[in-house]
């Protein structure tokens, strides 16, 4: 067997099964998961019927590549939504991708240079723990960079010492942030790009909760939006993922892309089509529509702003909280671990919520997240509202 398999660390949520384990927790209270990021929203009615309508295209093998219409509408996409000045060439430039949990771990294996002595993949720290596997079976080293509230979430970068930024073949981002929401300046991605142009690295920009803001007129910026705000027009070095899942309510649509890079997407393609994950030609095709639209988006925005504007409400002055500059979650600041707040929450009021250290590292300067939990803004509302209000009740019974 590979011997890096040994090196991966439990996932978050088996953590979270065996804290929650021999723990019977009020009866009389239904249950209320806030800890998935799952979204439950309903999928867009058009996006099902395009679905179900090309179900015989099953009969076809699809394309690593995929589809031409299906690269058109993703390229059509990005260049609108970030205003790109140089168009993504749809040939080149565009990958679709069964969802971005596949496509990041699998561009690590495509990257790294095993030869090289003592690889590095930077990343922040808490983060998805996928980052970290990618690095480990692709027999590199993962380096946190911790986010806290003193930097407002966003690793300083300025501060990493070159020795890092030397062994560093593979930064991965997550702007808006999991699980923070935190949102990077196309100002401050223009200084990651310099400093991938210094060191020589990739900058993988994981933007899968990019469409969930909270402003209509603040829209989150992204890496290939810093290329062509500084005049990078071959977006060399930058790799950039996303996916329906968040935008669409689409998570089990498995369907994303990456786009970026011709030159490194020219390798990736030729590692995926060794890989074995073309996307079925009928979830191409629904894919397509999901892109070509933004009206549903529009009304997800707001469904969460609504949960957002009554829990926040409720818990006010209960919790050192605020709201996210984007996605779903709440990243509360806690009175105690939050293990501890996790755990005793489901055993008296039968919410689960993920603790924060489960999604982080131990560093020389500490875990950043012991002290929070992740609440996901997933159920419906009048869940949400029941929940903040147990919530509240919890915290004031500590």
């Amino acid at each position: 067997m590979n011997n890096d398999l040994n090196q991966l660390h439990p996932y978050p949520f088996e953590k979270l099964a065996a804290l929650k384990a021999g723990i019977t927790p009020p009866q009389s209270l239904e249950h209320i998961a806030l800890s998935i990021g799952e979204p439950k929203h309903l999928p867009p009615a058009f996006v099902l019927r395009a679905l179900s309508d090309n179900l015989d295209r099953l009969a076809n093998y699809p394309a690593t590549k995929g589809l031409p219409e299906l690269r058109k509408a993703i390229a059509r996409w990005a260049d609108q939504r970030f205003n790109l000045c140089q168009k993504l060439d749809p040939e080149t430039q565009v990958l679709p991708v069964n969802g971005t949990r596949e496509a990041l771990f699998a561009f690590a294996q495509a990257v790294i240079d095993r030869s090289a002595s003592d690889p590095l993949v930077v990343c922040p720290n808490p983060f998805y723990q996928i980052y970290e596997g990618a690095a480990f079976l692709a027999g590199a080293t993962p380096h946190f960079l911790n986010c806290s509230a003193a930097n407002h979430f966003i690793p300083d970068f300025a501060e990493v010492p070159a020795s890092v930024w030397q062994q560093c073949q593979l930064l991965y981002l997550c702007s808006p942030g999991n699980p923070t929401g935190a949102v990077m300046s196309s100002a401050q991605l223009q200084q990651l790009i310099k400093l991938a142009d210094r060191y020589d690295f990739v900058i993988a920009s994981d933007e899968c909760y990019s469409e969930l803001y909270q402003h209509e007129n603040q829209a989150p910026a992204g890496l290939l939006e810093a290329c062509s705000d500084m005049g990078r027009n071959n977006y060399r070095r930058c790799v950039v993922f996303h996916s329906l899942s968040k935008r669409s309510n689409l998570p089990g649509l498995r369907s994303g892309f990456v786009a970026g890079d011709a030159d490194i997407l020219g390798k990736f393609l030729q590692y995926r089509t060794y890989h074995g994950c073309a996307m079925p030609v009928p979830t191409q095709l629904a894919s397509v529509a999901a892109w070509q639209d933004e009206n549903h988006v529009l009304a997800n925005r707001d469904a969460y702003r609504a949960k957002f504007d009554a829990v926040l409400n409720i818990l006010d002055g209960c919790l050192d909280v605020e709201r996210p500059e984007a996605g779903f979650y709440l990243w509360p600041k806690l009175p105690i671990l939050g293990e501890e707040f996790a755990q005793r929450l489901f055993a008296e009021q039968n919410i689960t919520v993920l603790p924060g250290a489960y999604l982080a590292r131990d560093t020389d300067t500490g875990n950043p997240a012991e002290y929070y939990v992740r609440m996901a803004l997933v159920a419906t509302e009048a869940e949400c509202i029941d929940a903040a209000h147990r919530i509240r009740h919890f915290v004031k019974s500590l």
